[in-house]
């Protein structure tokens, strides 16, 4: 996989629950609105963050969470 690709966080709005996790482990790319639901940042996922990206995916109770190519 090359370091030049350009990877982007999305959530399912329908399978989010607003547990929060992602926010927790990527608190640079993810906020919480006011009823703890994910803001992702519309910035490509850094390289040096894709590690914890693809934790916060698998963290993700609802698999709401997606890294996409």
């Amino acid at each position: 996989m090359s370091g030049h690709e350009r990877h982007q966080l999305s959530v399912d709005p329908i399978a989010c629950r607003g547990h929060g996790l992602c926010a927790e482990l990527l608190p640079e790319i993810v906020e919480l609105d006011e009823w703890g639901y994910p803001i992702i940042s519309e910035t490509a996922v850094p390289r040096a963050s894709r590690a914890d990206a693809r934790a916060a995916v698998a963290a993700c109770p609802t698999l709401a969470l997606r890294l996409r190519r």
